[in-house]
């Protein structure tokens, strides 16, 4: 199969270490994998990073390279990359060494059939902290949950898409590293096609920008939202079956020994039933948004 021209993103931030040799082995697989254009957006790096791209591109003078004068965060960075695509496929990857972009090709072959391909880190050869892991787990679990389909990797940094739908999610898609579970629930709640490829995934050259507490919480307090924003039935629902199911239990009590219909009976019915109305009302907004 002949591939469609493409373009590959490359957020970056403080990555002296890895450059400019990941840029340039980078360049030289994409060199063998098809026609494209390479974005690699400095999301205000303070290392040197922004010295060692500038000299690099006198040798590469096809490379694409925007710089934010602060630092904005990973979303942002990639959001400027996808403004300035050329092309309809983007592929994101990042410059730390850490994702085998000779399976590029191998997710490209798949755009034909899916809305999205993600480098699923499952293969034998990942390698993640145990602090990682566990935070990764539930939240892979709940996202899975929301989205009615298993999500074997919810936020790999390699993937490939097709740049009109990342436009379409645009204004949801956050400026923090929360952008690829973003797009993934995006995708899998509008009923859009994922496909997952499984892939190695190596330590980081350099420090990690990562810090597992903060981000966790960060990524919690998203999924929610989202939950909130695409699947309004599947977050509120379970509150209206638990209220009305304690209703039930309340209002058997009353009737059975009590006697008499009490305050927390009414109560507890009142709220199992704005709950349900708001969570049908919330449901019928977003399928109508959808359309």
């Amino acid at each position: 199969m002949s591939l469609q021209q493409f373009t590959v993103i490359v957020p970056l931030y403080n990555e002296a270490a890895a450059l400019p040799a990941a840029i340039v082995d980078l360049e030289a697989i994409l060199a063998e994998t098809g026609p494209h254009e390479l974005i690699v957006v400095d999301d205000g790096s303070t290392d040197g990073s922004s010295a060692a791209l500038k000299a690099l591109r006198e040798t590469h003078p096809d490379l694409k390279l925007f710089h934010h004068e602060t630092n904005q965060g990973y979303g942002a960075a990639l959001k400027t990359g996808i403004r300035h695509a050329s092309h309809d496929w983007i592929v994101i990857t990042d410059a730390d060494g850490t994702y085998p972009n000779a399976r590029i090709k191998d997710l490209l072959a798949h755009m034909d059939q899916y809305d999205m391909v993600v480098g699923s880190r499952t293969a034998d050869d990942v390698e993640y902290s145990t602090l990682r892991k566990l935070p990764k787990f539930f939240l892979r679990h709940y996202a899975s949950w929301i989205a009615g389909r298993n999500i074997p990797d919810l936020n790999s940094g390699l993937r490939v898409f097709r740049r009109s739908l990342a436009e379409k999610f645009l204004g949801l898609l956050p400026d923090g590293f929360s952008f690829t579970t973003t797009i993934t629930l995006a995708h899998l709640t509008n009923q859009y096609t994922v496909h997952y490829e499984p892939i190695g995934y190596a330590r980081r050259i350099g420090k990690s920008k990562i810090q597992p507490i903060r981000d966790t919480l960060r990524f919690l307090q998203l999924i929610i939202r989202l939950g909130v924003y695409f699947a309004p039935l599947k977050v509120f629902g379970p509150f209206a079956v638990i209220q009305l199911i304690a209703f039930s239990i309340s209002i058997c009590y009353d009737v059975f020994v009590l006697q008499n219909i009490t305050d927390k009976s009414v109560m507890l019915l009142m709220f199992g039933m704005n709950t349900a109305f708001f969570a049908l009302l919330a449901d019928m907004i977003d399928k109508r948004c959808q359309k």
